[in-house]
């Protein structure tokens, strides 16, 4: 199991705290991630560059000169391709470049981009300072106590408006609500920052799941006990009346 370091809304340094096995599974899959990374940017593309073809150019119909006896080399249109103002050859046709990747192979690659991240000791718990306005200047002296280096990803408990809005003016930082990240997200940023509420509630459902599985197991084991039950009593039963019958006769 991971453990990251920890951090108060003051800065100062706290006890080292475990990441929750049920991200940090400590499971790495270059392949996921690098499907989930291409296929994220691959939808960033518009795909709205166009442009004509010579049988869409306006103009041309007409031959522009004869065919032979001028010297010049044969043309049948002075919209074809060669010809300033005239077609082009392969030109780019409005499509779309979206990818579709399968759900668990999003949720493998989310797990791999954390867990990498923790196995180099960059992902950090903190407890973010409260703001009531945005301050710019308050979450850039919070990131300088903790003394991080290169691109920082934010990752907190819920939608922080006034935090995001604090962010927008700082380069290299980037705020989301945790479970929202991207892969390309995870690893963009050198060091993932993530509040330790968010963490808690991934801690709680993961409980919350395991009981009711349990409770589940439970049930679906009482169910065969019950028919086994059930059928032996018939079984007597109908023994205790082939030897009532036999004994009659």
């Amino acid at each position: 199991m991971f453990k990251a370091h920890y951090y108060k809304a003051d800065g100062k340094k706290g006890r080292a705290r475990e990441l929750p096995a049920a991200i940090f599974d400590g499971i790495v899959n270059d392949g996921a991630m690098h499907q989930v990374v291409k296929a994220y940017l691959s939808n960033q593309r518009q795909g709205t560059a166009a442009a004509k073809t010579r049988s869409e150019v306006r103009g041309g119909s007409r031959k522009p000169w004869r065919q032979k006896g001028t010297g010049r080399a044969r043309q049948g249109t002075i919209r074809a391709v060669q010809w300033a103002g005239g077609g082009v050859a392969f030109p780019p046709i409005p499509h779309s470049w979206r990818k579709r990747v399968p759900r668990k192979i999003r949720s493998l690659a989310r797990r791999s981009a954390l867990n990498d991240r923790a196995e180099h000791g960059r992902v950090v718990l903190v407890e973010l300072p409260t703001m009531e306005v945005p301050k710019t200047r308050v979450l850039k002296e919070f990131l300088s106590a903790l003394g991080l280096e290169g691109k920082t990803l934010i990752l907190t408990d819920g939608i922080n408006t006034n935090l995001h809005r604090s962010s927008r003016n700082l380069q290299g930082v980037e705020v989301l609500p945790f479970g929202t990240e991207s892969v390309y997200d995870v690893l963009w940023a050198n060091t993932v920052v993530i509040e330790l509420g968010a963490l808690d509630q991934v801690t709680s459902a993961k409980a919350g799941t395991e009981k009711a599985t349990d409770e589940a197991l439970l049930e679906e084991a009482a169910k065969p006990v019950e028919a086994e039950d059930e059928s032996s009593e018939e079984d007597e039963a109908a023994a205790e009346s082939a030897s009532d019958e036999g004994g009659e006769e």
